[in-house]
């Protein structure tokens, strides 16, 4: 492979080397979320409000901002989870067919990340992992081994914080919703609004006793396999375990 294979990625997905889009060929626009799948059940997470979260001021936030690898054993309630999934893509408003707006930008609003998370210890929550449903603000339980979290380790280049936080988030990039709309430079698109997501995750976890730690360094087969993404049309992108603070 070439040692300059990035500078090539950034050079050919210039404006100038980008022809039309699928949108602008007047092709229909893709699903606004991937169906949910094969689920083994599915619940309705409280209401975000209802987890106590701290009011906590911006620039404090900011400054005790940190990437925590060591949790307390305690686990997250269902409201805090269902507090960080809404900070993180939450459905502020469904506008037709057209888009959703939500709580972190997203290039055109094209919204292309799906949330899975391996719940370790989330209070009134079976272990094992989870599908976010934004637009309903529901979770789907996905068929799993048991091991999971232990392949997830694996995936995750042995990183043992993965299993000891109370959940992970991985986010994993939907293609074509964003290349239909900007072709091959979407994908550095997905990767920004990655950064957005995770960024919101760092930020509501501080306000309710939680860390967070982000996570770039993964096996992208291993995980693709883990959440059943093809690694091409869908593709895992980034991860980040959270847990209570010590």
């Amino acid at each position: 492979m070439s040692e300059q294979i990035g500078e090539a990625f950034m050079a050919q997905t210039r404006y100038e080397q980008m022809g039309p889009s699928d949108q602008a060929r007047g092709l229909p626009q893709p699903a606004l979320e991937a169906g949910p799948g094969e689920v083994l059940e599915e619940i309705a997470l409280p209401r975000p409000s209802g987890a106590a979260a701290e009011p906590l001021d911006l620039t404090a936030a900011v400054e005790r901002r940190v990437s925590l690898r060591e949790y307390a054993a305690a686990p997250l309630s269902l409201a805090e989870l269902s507090y960080l999934l809404w900070c993180t893509q939450g459905v502020k408003e469904v506008r037709g067919e057209r888009a959703t707006l939500r709580t972190v930008p997203s290039a055109g609003a094209r919204h292309a990340l799906e949330t899975y998370v391996l719940a370790n210890r989330v209070a009134g929550l079976s272990a094992g992992l989870w599908r976010f449903l934004a637009a309903e603000h529901r979770l789907a339980r996905l068929a799993a081994p048991a091991d999971v979290a232990e392949r997830a380790v694996e995936a995750c280049m042995g990183q043992g914080f993965v299993k000891s936080a109370a959940a992970t988030f991985i986010w994993v990039a939907d293609v074509y919703r964003m290349t239909w709309r900007y072709g091959q430079r979407g994908y550095r698109y997905l990767h920004l609004d990655a950064g957005h997501v995770c960024q919101n995750l760092y930020l509501s976890a501080e306000a309710v006793g939680c860390g967070a730690c982000a996570i770039a360094a993964f096996d992208d087969d291993k995980l693709n396999a883990l959440v059943g993404a093809d690694g091409q049309n869908q593709f895992a992108t980034y991860v980040a375990a959270v847990g209570k603070k010590s």
